[in-house]
């Protein structure tokens, strides 16, 4: 008989994944403008106080992946948890840029210990023989929400125009999150203090060092696009609100990817799904900024290239992370021992977030000196190389290094 995949456990900590996510989402397309008209913040100095939370959690996360394979687990959550869901409540408190600042510096710091610890606790909950495709499921939780809250975060704000709401709704779903994984029944599992010398092994998956690269690559593309949508599409396409549909759609597309690509993470085809995940997302980001150049070129009308250019990218770019996500996560466990799970999940973060910084900080200089369409076209240049080279280097890195001979 097949193990059971959708134990109480393993609902329970995706629950509390989304939760998290949707936590920080929902105030993510609006912090801008909330620096903007409470603080009286420039552009400049709004790209410097949300930038401080990326580079905590940066920091924080290859220390999160040893302490989280170090000591117990539950233990290291449950803080973790608690720590990211207080933060909120210092955003209510800031009566000062300087105060916002360092709240939300430091906020970054829990966010990335916690992404590692529940994503390790949802490994050790899954049965062993459906874990690929559980990990597949789990991840599809946090993109959904990283596609939902943004949607009901403009949403509220647009019939209360009250941050205050959101930060209070923040904090309620951070503390919801928390009581659900309080209430999670971990295996027993034997605390081994490593007595050897610390190595960079024990912080960063060295073993899985290309993956790690490769990630990087699709972290930049969607820093790029996260950040830069809205303003793009309003000063370009001319679309204006229209931020909230094109997240809606992406969850669209992440759905559409679980139905599409379960089947072949349940037969362990992790190279395909990467493959095939990529490509997707590569032909989406190049929808998005070739339509609106042909439409300039009077190539094609203005309703074809809003239909394919900026909406119908949305639903490639979900289709094609949804399956791509899951399958680099699953690939950089598989090249780990067991008691670096922790390890592997924080390395594979953190090379998105190197990704998503580097996104944000060229995407603006290259904004700056030759405009949007350059940097998106940036995007799909930086994309079609990482897509290069997952099919010339990446994937038979990953097979000679594979620990799990069913998974290919």
């Amino acid at each position: 008989m097949r193990e059971r995949l959708w134990n109480r456990n393993y609902i329970k900590v995706m629950m509390a994944n989304f939760s998290l996510f949707f936590a920080f989402y929902v105030l993510t397309p609006l912090l801008p403008l909330y620096l903007s008209e409470h603080f009286g913040a420039t552009k400049d100095v709004i790209g410097l106080v949300l930038s401080g939370y990326t580079i905590t959690a940066l920091l924080c996360r290859p220390f999160s992946g040893y302490i989280v394979d170090s000591f117990s687990r539950k233990t290291v959550l449950m803080v973790c948890f608690g720590t990211f869901a207080i933060f909120f409540a210092g955003y209510l408190a800031a009566s000062t840029l300087l105060l916002f600042t360092i709240v939300r510096t430091l906020h970054g710091g829990p966010f990335g210990a916690l992404t590692v610890s529940n994503s390790t606790v949802a490994i050790d909950v899954l049965p062993s023989s459906r874990r690929t495709e559980g990990i597949g499921y789990y991840g599809l939780s946090n993109n959904l929400a990283m596609a939902i809250a943004p949607t009901v975060g403009i949403f509220i704000y647009k019939f209360t125009a009250s941050f205050e709401l959101l930060f209070w709704l923040a904090l309620l779903v951070a503390c919801l999150g928390w009581l659900v994984d309080a209430t999670v029944t971990l295996p027993s599992k034997e605390i081994v203090r490593n007595k050897t010398k610390l190595s960079m092994d024990r912080f960063f998956l060295v073993r899985g060092w290309l993956l790690g690269l490769n990630m990087v690559a699709f972290g930049f593309s969607f820093g790029v696009l996260s950040n830069y949508l809205a303003i793009y599409g309003k000063e370009v396409m001319g679309i204006t609100g229209g931020t909230g549909t094109y997240f809606m759609l992406c969850s669209v597309g992440l759905i559409l990817s679980r139905l599409q690509g379960g089947k072949a993470l349940r037969e362990g085809r992790l190279t395909f799904n990467a493959g095939s995940g990529m490509v997707i997302s590569l032909v989406g980001y190049t929808l998005f900024i070739l339509m609106p150049t042909l439409e300039q070129l009077s190539i094609v009308n203005y309703q074809l290239s809003i239909a394919l250019g900026y909406y119908g990218s949305a639903l490639l770019i979900g289709l094609g992370n949804g399956h791509m996500w899951p399958a680099f996560q699953n690939m950089t466990i598989n090249v780990a021992r067991n008691n670096q799970r922790g390890t592997a999940n924080s390395t594979i973060l953190i090379s998105w977030d190197i990704g998503m910084g580097l996104g944000i900080l060229v995407g603006g200089v290259i904004s700056e000196i030759l405009g949007y369409g350059a940097a998106f076209w940036t995007v799909v240049l930086v994309n079609a190389a990482g897509v290069a080279c997952f099919f010339l280097a990446t994937r038979v890195f990953f097979l000679q290094r594979n620990l799990n001979p069913t998974v290919h």
